[in-house]
């Protein structure tokens, strides 16, 4: 049994430290909302009043945080996780921010004698619950080694991609591909409703066709055909707009700095930032298929 900090418990964090606590480890839970501690409380973790106080004595600190300004203020601040933690423990940063604060706040990291990945994860918040999370991990094999038995009772998928920042340079290029294929998929199915294609008998055919994708057989954006999909209830997210958006951002920063030309994200970037600015961020992301009905 290891002795665990879990700090943001959030839609995805809440579900990640409940398995880790439901397998057995002793996890001690942050979060700036009493009522996240409580419920993870219910699953067996230990509330924590402070980031100090959770990081004390433990072998490992998983964290799910907003951005990259939470991160470093969470692990580097006077009253942070390196201030407060044993040498010996590693660190699993599992939000999703920009590839440069991921590598920046893992090399300010390592030369305190800390190991850390960056581990953004795949699958939403049933993939959280239940444990069946996609990680795409950047960092030293010996930290990657570290970090992967916990890792392992959170998701079902672990991918090394190499060297820190690379888990964030494959989860903001997977999201903005996904952002893309989600647009093309609501534009087949609206146009084939159009044109007198019922949805369940369109995605029977593309479905086994070649325009087959996650978006479509997954998380079909059309009522009917996949009845897990938030299309099936009033598109609830699942994985909200303002969450596409701000990995479309992230995206589009590295893109710029990388001068990797992504006309099609610059186009669902767009695309978004006008859902949201008209005031539907709340509702999960396939709520395209709405703005392209124009029922939104």
């Amino acid at each position: 049994m290891a002795k665990i900090a879990f700090i943001g418990l959030g839609n995805m964090g809440g579900g990640m430290c409940a398995n880790l606590a439901r397998a057995g480890h002793e996890v001690r839970a942050f979060d700036l909302s009493a009522d996240a501690i409580a419920k993870v409380e219910k699953a067996g973790a230990k509330g924590a009043s402070s980031v100090a106080e959770a990081v004390k004595d433990v072998d490992a600190v998983v964290s799910m945080l907003p951005a990259g300004k939470h991160v470093r203020g969470v692990y580097l601040g006077d009253d942070g996780v390196s201030a407060n933690a044993p040498k010996s423990a590693v660190f699993l940063e599992c939000s999703t921010i920009a590839v440069e604060d991921a590598r920046s706040i893992s090399a300010d990291l390592k030369a305190l004698g800390f190991d850390m990945v960056d581990a953004p994860v795949s699958g939403g918040t049933a993939a959280a619950e239940g444990g069946t999370l996609t990680f795409m991990v950047g960092g030293e094999e010996q930290a990657f080694e570290r970090a992967k038995p916990y890792l392992e009772i959170m998701g079902s998928n672990i991918f090394h991609a190499g060297a820190n920042g690379n888990g964030q340079v494959a989860k903001i290029a997977n999201n903005m591909l996904l952002g893309i294929s989600m647009i093309g998929t609501c534009e087949a199915f609206n146009l084939a409703e159009k044109l007198g294609l019922d949805a369940q008998t369109f995605f029977d055919i593309s479905s086994k066709a070649s325009g087959q994708n996650w978006s479509m057989t997954s998380y079909c954006p059309s009522p009917g055909p996949v009845p897990t999909s938030p299309a099936n209830n009033d598109y609830k997210p699942g994985f909200a707009v303002a969450m596409m958006l701000k990995d479309m951002r992230l995206a589009k920063g590295a893109a710029d700095s990388a001068g990797a030309l992504t006309p099609l994200g610059d186009d669902a970037l767009e695309f978004y930032t006008k859902l949201d600015e008209d005031g539907f961020g709340g509702l999960d992301f396939s709520s395209v298929m709405k703005r392209l009905k124009g029922e939104i």
